[in-house]
């Protein structure tokens, strides 16, 4: 019998969670990617509704979410780099050293990322692993989009990502507190709401 703990994340239930504001959110932040793009996917359930939207884009999509595949359709106009690692079976992300390797190794036009918390100290997520490659993907994008409903802001996470001015843009839902737009716009962050 599996412990309480192992089951905490259910990653079917939380697509569920906020479905309709999470795909605003995805169609806000798909329309901030140009054709001809590099662009980094994150794992996360905003992310991949991003990914959906992206599949009539002309881009490189790298991802260490292997479903990434089945969401953009992968066509002749889609190039995928998978990062590699070790796939967590719960979170369906590919994570750990190898996954950190593989984005050092490159740069990119911009990267979309899910978090597990915001708050005045900034954005930051409860498992190292997920961690580690969140913090390369910051490094290595020129823009970083991040993606992320009300339920995200504040929220204590564990582990340090990065930071609120390093991100460019964050998309989160209408509903989002206006106190938490004020402190996004005061780090220099541009505030899309959908």
């Amino acid at each position: 019998m599996q412990s309480p703990e192992l089951n905490a994340f259910d990653y079917a239930e939380e697509s569920a969670r906020l479905s309709d504001e999470k795909g605003r959110i995805a169609r806000l932040a798909a329309g901030l990617i140009e054709d001809g793009q590099t662009v980094i996917l994150d794992g996360g359930s905003t992310v991949a509704a991003v990914a959906k939207e992206l599949a009539a884009k002309s881009l490189h999509i790298v991802t260490k979410l292997a479903s990434h595949c089945r969401r953009t359709g992968i066509g002749p106009h889609i190039e995928l780099t998978l990062t590699g690692g070790y796939l967590d079976p719960r979170r369906r992300v590919m994570l750990g050293t190898f996954c950190e390797q593989m984005l050092s190794a490159i740069r990119a036009d911009a990267v979309i990322m899910g978090i597990g918390s915001i708050s005045e100290a900034g954005f930051s997520n409860n498992n190292t692993l997920v961690v580690g490659s969140e913090k390369k993907m910051v490094e290595i994008a020129d823009k970083v989009i991040i993606v992320a409903d009300r339920t995200k802001f504040g929220r204590g996470g564990m582990f340090p990502v990065a930071p609120l001015n390093a991100a460019d843009i964050v998309v989160s839902d209408r509903d989002l507190a206006s106190g938490y737009v004020d402190l996004l716009r005061r780090n220099g962050i541009e505030v899309i709401l959908a």
